[in-house]
């Protein structure tokens, strides 16, 4: 809607994340050791990528968005999630 709306002059996307390991999820994701715990190697097997996401990752594609590259790029979700999303079978 915000891309229709003001579509004119301003680009509206979006990046939707798939899973980084940080602070708030890191015990559901990895043990004490860095293995992976149930939790995370359920979400690495469905993920093509074999891994989870680096921030730079996230920050790439915002800047992408931000360039000129991107300029006709406009309403949409960009998943940044390792394939995760187009293979998910969680």
């Amino acid at each position: 809607e915000l891309a229709r709306s003001f579509g004119a002059g301003l680009r509206v996307n979006a990046i939707a994340p798939g899973f980084f390991v940080g602070e708030q999820n890191r015990a559901h994701l990895l043990n004490p050791d860095g293995s992976l715990t149930a939790r995370g190697r359920t979400i690495i097997d469905h993920t093509p990528a074999g891994r989870f996401g680096e921030p730079s990752e996230l920050l790439s594609t915002l800047i992408w968005l931000c360039s000129p590259g991107a300029r006709f790029v406009n309403g949409v979700v960009v998943p940044v999630d390792g394939g995760f999303s187009a293979f998910s079978g969680v």
